[in-house]
């Protein structure tokens, strides 16, 4: 098992877009090294690249702290 972030998702898809399902492993495997086959590397990649961002109703987007003072 492992887990993979926003920004690792989106490389490996951009990978798969842009280069097919081989180069979508290569970029999975580059930045998963735990990967040595490419038969389950490919059922990773699939599942990926199949993924879309999910909105969450009623979210608001927050503001730090900083951003919210005065320069003054």
């Amino acid at each position: 098992m492992f887990m993979v972030s926003d920004e690792e998702a989106e490389l490996i898809q951009t990978a798969y877009h842009r280069g097919g399902e081989l180069a979508a492993v290569a970029e999975l495997r580059r930045v998963f090294p735990v990967f040595q086959g490419n038969e389950r590397a490919v059922d990773a990649v699939r599942m990926i690249a199949g993924w879309r961002r999910v909105q969450v109703a009623g979210a608001v987007a927050r503001r730090s702290p900083r951003a919210s003072r005065d320069p003054a």
